[in-house]
């Protein structure tokens, strides 16, 4: 499949490789709601944005990746609308050095959504886990750093959460951890790529920094119905 496939991220990683967990059809998709908010429509029509409606209830929201600004109808408010950083690439091996970095599993999950809900990476379920392998550094038993997989559109895997606890920033945690799940893609035969805010000037700097590349900006949209 073509790159262009990346404009569209959530429809691909839906209709490809997590097609299995997918909910929805042919007209909308969505992570189950433990897994991610994210969703995705065939295209910017009507009877779409209906199929989307008809998958969520009114507490729940929905967050589309789109090359294009989304125009959604009333049945929907738009509670976000920012651009992103679609970032894609090897990122420079960064060795571990003075701690082990370990593999995450369901027994993590609490220390996991303590981590993410303090350093607000991006969305986080209870059940984000399961979309790939997670990696974390714990010190004195308390998990500080980790990051992990998320989307899998066809042959590339989308590096995630990758976030360090503002106590432990400064020691490297976050290039390791950076490199560690993008060398675990690379030995798949997949491609890392990753989605940042364009606002997230630090960020965007040290995917830079470790040779990451924007393929493009995309919109990031988040859709909940009206109260």
């Amino acid at each position: 499949m073509s790159a262009d496939i990346l404009d569209y991220p959530v429809w691909a990683a839906l209709t490809t490789r997590q097609s299995a967990i997918a909910e929805g059809g042919a007209l909308a998709r969505r992570y189950p709601v433990p897994v991610a908010p994210f969703a995705a429509l065939a295209e910017m029509s009507a009877e779409c944005f209906a199929a989307l409606d008809a998958l969520m209830s009114p507490r729940e929201i929905a967050v589309l990746f789109t090359p294009d600004a989304v125009s959604p109808p009333d049945t929907f408010k738009v509670r976000l609308a920012e651009m992103g950083e679609q970032m894609i690439g090897t990122p420079a091996k960064a060795p571990v050095r003075g701690v082990e970095v370990a593999a995450l599993g369901i027994d993590d999950v609490p220390a996991m959504m303590e981590l993410t809900a303090l350093t607000k990476p991006g969305p986080f379920g209870v059940r984000t886990h399961e979309l790939g392998t997670f990696l974390g550094i714990r010190i004195e038993g308390q998990l500080v750093a980790m990051a992990g997989e998320r989307m899998k559109p066809a042959n590339y895997s989308e590096i995630t959460a990758l976030c360090v606890h503002p106590s432990y920033r400064g020691r490297g945690y976050g290039r390791m951890l950076l490199s560690a799940v993008a060398q675990r893609i690379v030995a798949r035969g997949e491609i890392p790529f990753l989605h940042v805010f364009s606002s997230n000037a630090s960020a965007v700097a040290l995917y830079r920094q470790q040779g990451m590349k924007t393929r493009r900006r995309l919109h990031i949209t988040v859709l909940k119905k009206p109260a």
